[in-house]
């Protein structure tokens, strides 16, 4: 191990759930208004997820109002506080950016079944 993988290990979280591409999340983002902290809740499908170790993060997609909106957070952020898993969705590639154009039922990805 290097000294910088030694260092970065302290800030690594390590209760991150299993997810991927496809599955829609809960994320529970830290918001800091004035001297005021709440959580506000971000939820939507996982289209793309990059990196590795301190680095790594992940992007999600909502549909919000008829606007597609998308936030990318990193994945080991004190600003993160939790990571809920929802469904876990039947895809065949690792970056889903075409959701981007399709909207409706084309939008919608198969829930993974459990065998």
């Amino acid at each position: 191990m290097s000294k910088i993988e030694v260092l970065e290990g302290k800030y690594l979280k390590d209760d991150l759930p299993e997810f991927g591409p496809g599955d829609t999340l809960k994320v529970h983002v830290k918001i800091k208004e004035g001297d005021k902290e709440r959580i506000q809740i971000f939820q939507g499908i996982v289209i793309s997820r990059r990196g590795g170790g301190i680095g790594a993060s992940f992007t999600v997609r909502k549909v919000s109002a008829g606007i597609g909106v998308e936030r990318v957070f990193p994945l080991h952020s004190p600003n993160v506080e939790k990571i809920q898993v929802l469904k876990k969705g039947r895809v065949r590639r690792s970056k889903l950016y075409y959701l981007r154009d399709v909207k409706g039922k084309k939008a919608r990805i198969a829930e993974k079944r459990d065998s």
